[in-house]
């Protein structure tokens, strides 16, 4: 009886543990719309993965996703060639993972300010990072972690009431409110047209 106690005690609090890191996973990735991602990135750039690949981070050990990119276009912050960002990786589990950027990707990464030890990610992690793919009809569409799920939510008004003027493909965006693939480009002019507001 004695043994099977601490093993039921060990189980129980082995459960609670995994419910409490689920429930931290989940409370990481609150839904933001695409003027909040703008506001909360440094940086935000778009180019072709490099590189990825795990690391330890050398003062904290800890497991880091470290991913260099060459940038073609900067949308906020300073214009780089190449732009690395070093991501925590509390979970292997987690969407973060080498896998979710291969070598030669085009990627639109909104990127939050490096903490004091390095340390960065998407704004709302899968929420700040999209994938840029050809369509069949040739157009650059873009989609992010969250299939692009209520990004648009609300921007219409918004953009209304801050005054910004919309690019006709911007503006097509904001009255169909999709979700899955979008225009990249219209997701790109609508992403500097609320960059520019917050300068």
């Amino acid at each position: 009886m004695r043994q099977v106690l601490p093993r039921g005690l060990l189980l129980l609090a082995m459960m609670v543990f995994a419910d409490l890191a689920l429930a931290q996973q989940g409370a990481l990735t609150v839904p933001r719309d695409l003027r909040q991602l703008t506001d909360r990135a440094a940086h935000i750039v778009r180019g072709n993965v490099v590189s990825a690949r795990m690391a330890r981070h050398p003062e904290l050990d800890v497991q880091m996703l470290v991913v260099t990119m060459r940038v073609r276009e900067t949308l906020k912050g300073r214009h780089q060639d190449t732009f690395t960002f070093r991501q925590y990786v509390w979970d292997r589990r987690d969407p973060g993972k080498p896998a979710a950027y291969l070598k030669g990707d085009d990627v639109l990464l909104l990127m939050i300010a490096p903490s004091r030890y390095g340390l960065s990610s998407p704004a709302g992690l899968g929420q700040g990072s999209f994938r840029i793919v050809r369509a069949a009809d040739g157009r650059e569409m873009a989609v992010n972690g969250h299939g692009n799920a209520r990004l648009f939510e609300g921007l219409q008004a918004q953009a209304t009431k801050d005054g910004i003027a919309l690019s006709p493909a911007s503006s097509q965006l904001l009255q169909r409110q999709p979700q899955g693939p979008v225009d990249a480009r219209g997701l790109m002019d609508l992403i500097r047209a609320f960059a520019s507001r917050s300068r």
